[in-house]
């Protein structure tokens, strides 16, 4: 699932290369990832990309008083191409989803929304304000804006487990499973510790991990080609989908807890203490 660094990417890498060029069509393959009805796709038609945002994990493409807000959700994801084919795509056929030309069909730059598989996620809102989209309303603060001050006020109270809070959107938005593995390793903490319980240092550990692993991806992403975000990503974790393997850092191998969809990975020894947390596929940790 694309997180904070890899949207925070495909946002310069909008910026970059959409910015000041013309909407001159929206294809849409797949009505069902279309979140609203009014105003349509084709008001986009005509209207310059005057601005890319990012609103957690949400792509904003702002195109003259509209917005075209995209979560790529668990499988999408964003290509770019110098040269879009004319041909309208056929519905219900192959991963794509939506495609915006930049240029004259067939002779200009735009790009494609895909999913992959079977289960779909894929959302894209045509709106004339972010904030009307009530997941981008309940969005908590960017990991990557807060201060250490802010942060403590974050977790002050929060008796969730700390695997939890950190990919609750409404919480601290911009962090999903991969990345929260990654700060906990680095924080050297459990993902099944108490925030509300952690000391001032451990805040500290927290923290700092955080915003090192998120602005270390960041670093990596911005700049690299869409097609190459996904493996940009994979090869900066260390403990994330790595079970089996041994910790970089005390060589001891990493372990996994999964649920009826998805997992965690950590390593005992940096952070429980040398004990292998308990796997219980119905646990509801992380419903």
């Amino acid at each position: 699932m694309p997180e904070l660094p890899e949207v925070e990417a495909l946002a310069h890498h909008l910026r970059e290369h959409a910015v000041g060029r013309r909407v001159q069509r929206v294809d849409v393959a797949s009505l069902s990832v279309l979140k609203t009805a009014s105003p349509p796709w084709t008001a986009l038609h005509g209207r310059e990309v005057t601005a890319v945002a990012r609103h957690g994990k949400y792509l904003d493409v702002a195109a003259e008083g509209l917005h075209l807000v995209t979560h790529l959700a668990r499988a999408g994801w964003l290509r770019w191409a110098d040269t879009m084919s004319a041909t309208p795509p056929k519905p219900g056929k192959g991963p794509l989803a939506l495609r915006v030309h930049l240029g004259p069909p067939g002779q200009g730059p735009g790009f494609d929304l895909t999913e992959a598989g079977t289960k779909k996620g894929l959302a894209v809102w045509i709106v004339e304000d972010p904030d009307t989209i009530e997941q981008i309303a309940t969005l908590g603060p960017d990991a990557l804006s807060l201060t250490r001050d802010e942060f403590g006020a974050v977790l002050t109270g929060r008796t969730e487990r700390l695997k939890n809070l950190l990919t609750s959107q409404r919480v601290l938005a911009g962090i999903g499973n991969a990345y929260s593995d990654e700060i906990m390793h680095v924080a050297r903490l459990s993902p099944y510790a108490t925030p509300a319980r952690l000391p001032e240092e451990s805040i500290d550990q927290l923290y700092d991990a955080m915003r090192t692993v998120l602005t270390d991806a960041v670093t990596r992403s911005v700049g690299q080609d869409a097609a190459r975000l996904k493996g940009e990503k994979r090869s900066g974790l260390r403990v994330h989908a790595r079970t089996g393997l041994p910790c970089p850092i005390c060589a001891d191998t990493i372990r996994e807890v999964s649920f009826a969809d998805k997992a965690f990975q950590y390593c005992p020894t940096c952070q429980t203490n040398g004990k292998p947390l308990a796997d219980r596929r119905l646990s509801r940790l992380l419903k």
